[in-house]
């Protein structure tokens, strides 16, 4: 019998809640202290949308959000 994998945390975002326009940490405040791991940062204002390479969880732009110009 083999496991299922987990599926991965998705985190939809307001362009309101990167961080100079542009990047999201994680570990992400809402997640469990257990689970922390090195906090890294992901670009998401290049494709809208970005992967912890630790944990998986995915990040992205909620539909119909829109970066201010210049980012």
């Amino acid at each position: 019998m083999s496991a299922q994998p987990q599926p991965k945390a998705l985190v939809e975002l307001a362009a309101s809640d990167l961080i100079g326009g542009r990047v999201v940490f994680c570990p992400n405040p809402k997640m469990p202290l257990w689970s922390n791991h090195p906090r890294v940062f992901i670009d998401i204002a290049t494709e809208g949308v970005g992967s912890c390479p630790y944990c998986g969880t995915e990040y992205r732009l909620r539909a119909g959000e829109k970066l201010a110009p210049g980012h």
